[in-house]
């Protein structure tokens, strides 16, 4: 395991190189970038069908490009999990919520809902019935 994420890093760095030079070598509509990089040259090698063959070429290096990531996606979250210390493992099996919780309603506790009350110094208000009447913002003076 421990060599496999560096072959497929260079493996995914050559797919990277390989994959810039084809598509520079490819030759665009206008004759752009494509031909300062040798657009003649790519005839030469490959005959009439050059764009077939690169279009192909880039097709496949795309999806290396995609399978190779994904793979060393893989390949790092399986050895982040393999390295977890024990804390790690304790806490990832630990439950989410802990069992006993206090309960915030004092109707749930009434034993000590009467000694909460004492112990307040202020008397607690009492919401308002209605409410307060809306008042229209003062419209700007026109210049």
């Amino acid at each position: 395991m421990w060599l496999l994420i560096p072959a497929l890093l260079t493996i995914h760095v050559a797919i990277c190189l390989l994959l810039v030079l084809v598509v520079l070598m490819q030759l665009p509509r206008s004759e752009g970038l494509g031909a300062a990089f040798g657009g003649t040259v790519t005839e030469n090698i490959f005959g009439a069908q050059t764009t077939h063959v690169l279009a192909r070429f880039t097709v496949w290096l795309g999806v290396a490009f995609f399978v190779v990531t994904l793979a060393l996606a893989m390949a790092y979250a399986k050895r982040n999990t393999a390295n977890a210390s024990a804390i790690q493992r304790e806490l990832q099996s630990a439950p989410a919520v802990p069992a006993a919780l206090p309960s915030a309603s004092p109707a749930a506790t009434p034993a000590t809902a009467p000694a909460a009350l004492e112990s307040s110094a202020a008397p607690a208000t009492p919401a308002p019935t209605e409410p307060a009447p809306v008042v229209p913002a003062p419209s700007p003076a026109a210049p």
